[in-house]
């Protein structure tokens, strides 16, 4: 349905100075992201300028307008992932993405999300977020006007894909771009608001802590996974108690320090996994003791080992297995 080609094509959007998600163009009829090319960014002059460059409603299309069609659907087909992380940016429409192949992360202001495949990333209206695809990447997509959404989440999550929105989902994608709905098609876009709303969330969430302290501790740990501090020497570093840390972090996250700690590194594991690298340096790299003890980890909150994942990307994660398992950190 959709085609979303180089930023910089026909005077494309860029957000701090990266091309920016879903890019230039976006074609109607045609079924294929193409993601962009690592290119500079033209001298846009003054500031007025570059917002007004930024901004082009041609490069948001379906993404940014509210009439039109409630549904747009659209194809997914990375063959190498983005260069860079899509900067913070929102849209007028709510998206749903489902990956069925591949890893995508978003981050929000509640946190950070991990779409594994079977999953599929909800996010509403206005939501800022960022876009990181590592790899290829095949799923579908769809925007849908904020007029059919007042009974959706109002908050991003994830959420387990059944076989019936897979399947209008896969029909969705099929339609043309036109404005008006014909009685079968307002029908199935009825079922998919159902399915949407009904869908059990998975905890695939990362929450990150408010307080500067924390979160530099978090951002820390997310850039070095496999520091591997005691709780005490990450309160010294980041000048609180022990006991305050403890505290403030399962009241800003509702994951003890613990917790969080591992669900950083399962949300590393899987990026990854998606990537190929072996499990044994994966362990390594994260500071799992072993790659024995990574795995049992990585089973217990999956349900799957590592070596088996992958290969379940049609079937999807258990919906109380996931990121912000409190039974799975061990």
């Amino acid at each position: 349905m959709l085609c979303c080609s180089n930023g910089l094509e026909a005077g494309g959007i860029y957000l701090n100075d990266l091309p920016a998600w879903p890019g230039t163009i976006i074609t109607p009829m045609n079924d294929t992201f193409r993601p962009p090319r690592e290119q500079s960014r033209p001298h846009c002059g003054s500031d007025d300028e570059a917002g007004r460059h930024l901004l082009k409603q041609q490069a948001l299309h379906w993404f940014e307008r509210e009439d039109g069609p409630p549904v747009v659907g659209f194809r997914i087909d990375s063959p190498t992932g983005l260069a860079h992380e899509v900067d913070w940016h929102t849209h007028a429409r709510a998206q749903l993405i489902c990956v069925e192949s591949g890893l995508l992360t978003t981050r929000t202001r509640h946190g950070t999300w991990s779409l594994a495949p079977g999953s599929a990333g909800w996010m509403p209206v206005t939501e800022p977020h960022t876009v990181c695809i590592d790899g290829p990447l095949r799923g579908w997509g769809m925007v849908l006007v904020p007029s059919v959404c007042r009974e959706l989440p109002v908050d991003p999550c994830v959420i387990a894909i059944s076989g019936l929105l897979e399947a209008v989902a896969e029909r969705v994608c099929g339609w043309p771009a036109s404005a008006a709905f014909d009685d079968r098609q307002q029908h199935l876009l009825n079922v998919l608001l159902d399915e949407i709303r009904a869908a059990p969330r998975q905890r695939m969430h990362l929450p990150m802590p408010r307080d500067r302290r924390l979160l530099r501790i978090a951002s820390q740990l997310l850039a070095e996974p496999a520091d591997d501090r005691s709780l005490e020497q990450w309160a010294q570093w980041a000048g609180l108690s022990t006991r305050s840390l403890s505290r403030h972090f399962r009241e800003e996250t509702t994951l003890s320090f613990a917790q969080w700690r591992q669900q950083a590194r399962l949300a590393e594991a899987l990026r990854r996994l998606s990537d190929g690298h072996p499990v044994g340096d994966i362990a390594h790299a994260l500071g799992f003791s072993s790659p024995s003890a990574f795995v049992t980890v990585f089973r217990r909150h999956f349900g799957v080992p590592p070596g088996r994942y992958l290969a379940r990307a049609g079937r999807g994660l258990d919906p109380q297995r996931g990121l912000a398992s409190p039974a799975a950190s061990g």
